[in-house]
């Protein structure tokens, strides 16, 4: 084994350079927001709702002048500890007819989870910049932030993330603002992620988990230290 083997680290193959002021830093010199929505159970509209959301949606599209992608994320839920809560509480009912009910309402939960999967949804839209410089051609597991843009991913050294950052918050805070502006008309409800969610987001991205209800309870610093083990609080 060289030696240069020997000091390489896991951030040598992570796209991302740093996570600063609510954007994410790409070693190309992309900077990206990502923003979490909300969803809209289209079904269950009535049609003159459905036309007048597909009317929205439209009018939402051809306005985007600039690069964008949606990221739908799946993620398989262990709901036993809620399963258990629900076990605990049926077992302090006094009333026969309460305590059926809370007894049928568990046996049902169980039947389903054994049936399907339980699925926690969550919704995205990474807007990112469009002035990349390549230099170098490269790849990695947030390629799809560019994907869409018809860019290749491509690294190059990032050197002053002050004035990345500082161009890249005007090039995105209009288009920011117009994304969540655009789907306020659908029903939709935006929030641009912070720094200490994006944090989380990638950290999950790369440590995935059955687990629901964890959350980080270290510093950001520590996040950019050689952490095996990261410390998780379950709630």
């Amino acid at each position: 084994m060289s030696a240069q083997e020997i000091i390489s680290t896991t951030q040598d193959h992570l796209d991302i350079f740093d996570i600063k002021d609510n954007f994410a830093v790409l070693k190309n010199g992309t900077v990206c927001a990502v923003i979490q929505t909300t969803a809209v159970n289209f079904d269950l509209l009535s049609e003159i709702e459905q036309d007048a959301i597909i009317a929205a949606f439209s009018m939402l599209l051809n306005s985007i002048t600039f690069p964008l992608q949606v990221v739908i994320r799946s993620r398989k839920l262990d709901i036993s500890k809620y399963v258990e809560k629900v076990r605990k509480v049926e077992s302090k009912i006094i009333d026969p007819l309460l305590k059926h009910q809370a007894e049928s309402y568990r046996k049902f939960v169980q039947d389903v989870i054994k049936v399907n999967e339980v699925l926690d949804k969550k919704f995205y839209v990474v807007v990112s910049t469009t002035n990349v410089v390549v230099t170098q051609k490269g790849g990695g597991a947030f390629d799809w932030m560019l994907k869409l843009s018809g860019m290749q991913n491509k690294r190059v050294g990032v050197v002053n993330v002050e004035k990345i950052l500082q161009d890249g918050r005007t090039q995105l805070s209009p288009r920011i603002d117009h994304v969540i502006r655009e789907f306020g008309r659908i029903g939709i409800k935006c929030k641009q992620l912070t720094t200490q969610e994006l944090v989380e987001l990638y950290f999950d991205i790369y440590n995935p988990s059955n687990i629901h209800g964890q959350r980080i309870r270290t510093n950001l610093d520590d996040y950019k230290t050689a952490i095996v083990n990261p410390a998780i609080i379950e709630e």
